[in-house]
């Protein structure tokens, strides 16, 4: 299983960026969850969306991205979407794209954005936002 996050660099603050996930070495549709983490310099990774397919794809969100960030995904191309607007500084931050082939149903957003609940993850990219 492999998952590289493409889209990342210098965004200016009140802008938008996406960032992309494509995974290899696994067929995507035995992915249960995906997800979207990301660390920012002195901080623990904290979890920021989610999608749940066992749930109809219902997605999650963090409160601090809630309205600004959505996550997507591309069946047909493997691959995990985030669409963040509205950037600010404090979002500069390493982003990790992850997946989880456990079934998951109704497990609730602490669940779904929590580090433990995926097994494979990528290498992370560099998002910067300057004011």
């Amino acid at each position: 299983v492999q998952l590289v996050e493409s889209g990342g660099g210098v965004a200016q603050a009140g802008g938008s960026v996406r960032l992309s996930c494509t995974g290899s070495g696994f067929d995507f549709e035995d992915v249960n969850s995906v997800a979207w983490f990301r660390r920012a310099p002195g901080k623990a990774r904290e979890g920021i969306a989610a999608i749940n397919f066992p749930e109809g794809g219902r997605r999650y969100y963090a409160d601090i991205v809630k309205g600004r960030f959505t996550i997507s995904a591309d069946d047909a191309k493997d691959a995990v979407y985030l669409d963040a607007s509205t950037l600010r500084p404090d979002d500069s931050a390493v982003y990790f794209c992850a997946v989880s082939f456990s079934v998951s149903i109704a497990v609730g957003r602490q669940e779904m954005l929590r580090p433990g609940s995926y097994g494979h993850w990528g290498q992370g990219i560099q998002l910067t936002v300057s004011s």
